[in-house]
């Protein structure tokens, strides 16, 4: 190619308008670029979160969706003075500023209260270990009661009266009551061993039968069997 051609094609207005055509386009492409990120992070828009704890479910949602933000539950709990579906909890909290359409997480009241397995501490624990085990799993305890046996050792527990078995779930509002020794041994026991005599035999006399079979062989015996024979010299 000649000299005198490349200049011409280079001051060709054909290529000008290419190029010009071509950083327009790249212009608007990274334009786009910009209002599409955007639109998608809600740039420079953000809402205060509100305080949606002790509402209903549905009222929270409610209240989060007229802000432009949705509600997710990502747990439960359970207070017993709550109506079952309250919030308990909201993360992020009331008062945060937050951008549009993000998710609010909450915890809700369940419906029944949560239950724990008993655990194993019936006639295999002392009494001040077992309350350390439930208190730390978060039962509920009332004053010991006593019964007979050795003293602090757990017998049994009871809910409402009623004795419960290891492993058996229980309702952390249930009160357990533990059945601990008292230190002495069973009340009847103590009357048996009681009334019982040290030996058996004491009040058995054992010459009483000999005695009336040696009196009965004596007047058996013929008083005068001797004088009846005459000795022959």
């Amino acid at each position: 190619m000649q000299p005198k051609e490349f200049f011409q094609k280079l001051t060709s207005r054909y290529l000008w308008l290419n190029l010009l055509a071509m950083g327009l386009l790249v212009v608007l492409l990274a334009i786009g670029v910009h209002v599409a990120l955007n639109l998608y992070t809600h740039h420079g828009e953000a809402v205060s979160v509100p305080d949606v704890r002790k509402q209903s479910f549905e009222s929270a949602v409610r209240t989060m969706e007229a802000r432009g933000l949705t509600v997710e539950v990502n747990d439960t709990g359970y207070v017993k003075s709550l109506p079952p579906g309250t919030i308990l909890e909201q993360l992020p909290a009331a008062g945060t500023r937050v951008k549009t359409g993000r998710v609010i997480y909450v915890t809700i009241n369940a419906t029944d209260s949560p239950t724990l397995a008993l655990p194993d501490i019936i006639d295999n624990s002392s009494l001040r270990e077992a309350q350390a085990k439930l208190s730390s799993m978060g039962f509920k305890l009332g004053s010991p009661k006593l019964v007979p046996g050795e003293k602090d050792w757990v017998y049994g527990v009871q809910v409402n009266g009623r004795n419960v078995s290891t492993g058996q779930r229980i309702s952390v509002e249930s009160t357990l009551v533990i059945l601990v020794g008292n230190g002495h041994v069973n009340e009847d026991e103590d009357l048996i061993m009681t009334d019982a005599p040290e030996n058996e035999y004491d009040d058995i006399d054992f010459n009483e039968g000999e005695g009336n079979d040696a009196e009965s062989t004596t007047e058996a015996a013929p008083s005068g069997e001797k004088d009846d024979f005459e000795v022959v010299e």
